[in-house]
Formats: C-alpha cells, structure tokens, sequence
C-alpha cells in the first residue's frame, strides 16, 4: 500500500472557520458538530465533568462514509472517527487497518492529520509475547510509513488509553493549515523512545500550533503524564505524578510561548481532560489540580482510562484555542 497524503494546500482567499469546541453532557442536545467524541461511547468512565466534545467549525458540512470510517468536512477543517472490532486479528493488523482507512480518506480530500484519539481495549494484556499497547504502536507506524507521512518530528498529536472491552476507537482531526510539532525539552520525543518500549516507537508530538482560524491560535496538547527523559517518575505516588504530570505540561506551554510570539498561555487558560487508572484518586489529584490552575479544574472533564504505561497512574491531555 502507497498513499500519498498530499501537503496543506495553498492559502485560500476564502476566510478559514474558526474552531472551536463545545463540552456537553451526553444527555443533552448535542450542536451541529464537525465531529465529536462522546468519551462514554468510546468506553471510558466519565467520574466528573461533561462527557461529550464536539469540534465545531463552518456552517456548510458535507458527510460521507469510507467502510467503517465516518467524516465531516467544512471545506477547511476534516473530523472522523472509525471503530473496528478485533474478530481475531492483532491489535498491530487493526491499528494498521484503521490508519490506512484515515490516511486513504485524507488523502482524497487534501488534509494533513492535525490531532488523533486512540482507545484500545485491554491495553497492557500480552498477546504473543507483546504488550497489546507496543502492538497498537507497531500497526500505527506502518500506516504512516506505507502513507508516506512523517511519523518523526511531524507527527500529530495524540492520546492512547486503554478500555476495559470493545474494539478499537480512534477519532481524529484534520486540516488545510500547517501545524507546528512541538516537543517538551524535559522529555525525549516519543518518537525517539529506546526499544525499551517496544519495537517500534509511539507516533505523535508533544503538542502541535496552527492557525485556528478567527485570529486565533490553536495549541493541541497530547495526553501528558509522569515522564522524564523517557523514564516514568514517582511509581506508586499519583500527588507526586500528578506534580509532574503539571511540570509537563508547563514546559509545553513555555515551548508553545517561544515559537509563537505574543502568544500568552498558561495552566488555567486549558481545556484539560484528565484521565486517572484509579477512580479513587480523584479527590488527591483534583485538590493539585485546583491549587495550580483554579479556572481550569473547575472546567475540567475527568475520566476513568487505562493509561500507556502500567505504572502511571494519570494522564493530562489538553487544548486551547488563543
């Protein structure tokens, strides 16, 4: 398989729509979205917060299906999503499956893959001799190496968490613009992680910049946890992971201020989405939360997920439109 997704196209005289997203609970009507991920649906645990994002752009949606992959698409800004259940292959195959899917889609409409959701179920059991998650990891690479797209330095951001049961759920963002990958100096990009974790390296940035249209900025932050270098800090300590888990995402902020000039982020001015193994720690972790960033827990979405690695025990992923 060899699909070329082609570059961001040329800059349109059109004005770009501005994105945004709304966060609602699943009981209540939904707006007209690009798209939306109804965590619940994806099968995880909402523990506090509403459990419905949905990212809205221009008015004048077309929609289509690919198999299994569903996409809506404004004429700037693409979101999809695809469920694959496993019936007997390898998460590797199914992970490599729904990429080409996503990248075959892409590439008939012209769009770079901005932002991707990954939810796998079982997520650290052993299948042949690997981890189901570092099997996950290998199907993703293939898929962007066959696709032609960076899976280095110009991968999306991204999250991965596991679920108890289901198949695979992946939902993802796409755009005309270009974005800018960005890397956390306190950690080795995931894409340079030894094989220690697996024969092939996970395939996304830290974060991304791009424009968000209406002026704005948008700044898309991938699920953050307790690592430094690529080691995992403070096993067994959700309060010291969860201070490290915050240093982590202050050094993105502080990457995102210096390539973008006079853009002015911090904590408290981030949509969070917070994802705790244990549903128990929600107390200690919300109490580190509100201390640091005050605005931004009171706004924030908590949910109960496997995360990537088994000894850590919460992930912080995160976005803002400035």
């Amino acid at each position: 398989m060899d699909i070329r997704v082609p570059p961001p196209a040329a800059h349109s005289s059109s004005p770009l729509p501005a994105l945004r997203v709304q966060r609602f609970a699943a009981s209540a009507a939904p707006p007209a979205p690009l798209g939306q991920i109804d965590y619940a649906q994806a099968g995880l645990r909402v523990l506090a917060g509403d459990g419905v994002d949905a990212w809205c752009a221009g008015d004048s949606l077309r929609e289509g299906r690919q198999g299994l992959l569903q996409w809506r698409d404004d004429g700037h800004w693409l979101f999809g999503s695809i469920d694959l259940p496993e019936q007997g292959r390898s998460l590797a195959a199914l992970a490599e499956a729904a990429y080409a899917e996503v990248f075959s889609c892409l590439a008939a409409h012209g769009r770079p893959l901005v932002r991707t959701w990954n939810y796998l179920p079982r997520i650290h059991d052993d299948c042949a001799g690997l981890e189901r998650y570092r099997q996950f990891n290998a199907g993703r690479q293939a898929a962007f190496i066959a696709a032609g797209v960076d899976n280095l330095a110009g991968a999306p951001a991204a999250c991965c968490l596991g679920t108890a049961d289901g198949g695979l759920s992946l939902r993802f963002l796409a755009g005309h613009c270009r974005v800018q990958p960005l890397e956390n100096p306190r950690q080795v990009p995931a894409w340079r992680y030894s094989r220690r974790w697996g024969p092939k390296s996970p395939t996304f940035s830290r974060a991304v910049l791009m424009d968000a249209g209406g002026g704005r900025t948008g700044l898309l932050i991938s699920g953050t946890a307790s690592i430094v270098g690529e080691e995992s800090q403070h096993e067994g300590d959700v309060q010291a992971q969860t201070a490290e888990t915050l240093d982590n995402l202050r050094a993105v902020l502080a990457a995102a201020r210096a390539a973008k000039a006079g853009l002015a982020l911090d904590l408290d001015a981030l949509e969070l989405t917070v994802y705790l193994r244990r549903p128990a720690d929600l107390p200690q972790v919300r109490a580190l939360l509100q201390a640091a960033a005050p605005a931004a827990a009171a706004r924030a979405l908590w949910l109960q997920a496997d995360i990537c690695r088994r000894e850590l025990l919460v992930e912080i992923e995160a976005h803002a439109l400035a």
